[in-house]
């Protein structure tokens, strides 16, 4: 039992069907192609967490997908082990698959296909490599199309309207305050925001140590205006929640002394979009696409912005030059001879 123990504490405890069935089925030690694939599951839910170290998020949202797959399979009866009631990963093969892509594509976004699909290419590649099967069901798919979608992004003039929102004179309004000005003047992504200690904020520097995918740190500049309200928002911490509750190395707390999640900060991001008025719908990535444009817009160098952001590969980063397509049509008419 104990082989299972981690596994269920970080995906199937989330499901207290995925509990019981694991609990039920005394097998670890079966013949991998009689395991049921929720072992599986577990067995790559442990590996990703020990040695391909991804984050909670990823993991949540692999474990996620693979049980939408393994749902499909029972519910259509395609690829069962002996006696029916459970998947075998060895008889999942490329028609199986094509059916719950089918499936995905009638109900969701090509993106979302996408990342589904990524997930099942992954576990099955994990499966292949520990000899838990014979051949990868995914070798030959291909991953759908994406629609090409420009980021959102704010105006500078809606930027500095939603900086500007939180109250001055409230500890939980300066927190808001400091945390949309280290957002849009550093570039982070949410999860690296909430990642945030004190000690990764030099001062003197004017630089910040950022934790981004896969743990890769990166350093990069933060704004005297983010640094002040940062300062401003110390000051107040001990009114926002008391010394002997809270976390001393998070930055970004709520009021019982942990850290913000996620969904707090795009609940907090909403409330600020409404209090100040703006026309566009922006979610806490909408504030990074800001930082990226503007600083492209103001002449930046395409690969000192794929740094900044922390991207691994320059053709992610490449979509924000298509965003202001308008400024680009002005350029070209003012600067070519022939325009």
């Amino acid at each position: 039992m104990m082989a299972y123990a981690y596994g269920i504490w970080l995906g199937a405890a989330r499901n207290p069907e995925d509990t019981a069935l694991l609990l039920a089925y005394g097998l670890w030690h079966m013949a991998d192609g009689r395991r049921p694939m929720l072992i599986h599951i577990d067995e790559f839910a442990r590996t990703l967490v020990a040695e391909e170290n991804a984050s909670p998020h990823t993991v949540r949202n692999y474990l996620s997908d693979l049980r939408q797959l393994r749902a499909f399979l029972l519910e259509h009866r395609l690829a069962l082990a002996d006696g029916g009631d459970e998947v075998s990963v060895e008889r999942v093969d490329h028609l199986a698959l094509r059916a719950f892509l089918t499936h995905l594509l009638q109900r969701n976004r090509k993106s979302s296909v996408g990342r589904k699909l990524s997930a099942v290419k992954v576990f099955f590649r994990f499966l292949l490599r520990r000899e838990r099967i014979s051949r990868d069901p995914t070798a030959d798919m291909a991953t759908p199309k994406k629609e090409q979608q420009l980021p959102v992004h704010l105006t500078v003039d809606d930027m500095f309207r939603l900086l500007d929102a939180p109250p001055k004179d409230t500890p939980a309004g300066l927190r808001d305050r400091a945390l949309l000005e280290v957002t849009y003047s550093c570039g982070v992504r949410v999860s690296e925001l909430i990642g945030l200690d004190w000690s990764d904020v030099d001062g003197s520097l004017e630089l910040v140590r950022v934790r981004g995918k896969g743990g890769k740190e990166r350093l990069v500049p933060i704004g005297k205006t983010a640094l002040a309200a940062l300062g401003a928002y110390r000051e107040r911490l001990p009114e926002l929640c008391p010394r002997r509750l809270r976390d001393e190395h998070a930055v970004f707390l709520n009021r019982r002394g942990t850290r913000l999640t996620t969904r707090s900060v795009a609940r907090l991001l909403d409330h600020y979009v409404v209090r100040s008025g703006i026309a566009t719908k922006a979610s806490p990535h909408a504030l990074r696409h800001s930082f990226a444009t503007h600083l492209l817009n103001a002449g930046a160098d395409l690969r000192a912005i794929q740094e900044l952001l922390g991207h691994a590969s320059l053709s992610t980063t490449q979509k924000y030059t298509h965003v202001n397509l308008d400024q680009l049509m002005t350029v070209y008419d003012k600067a070519h001879p022939r325009a």
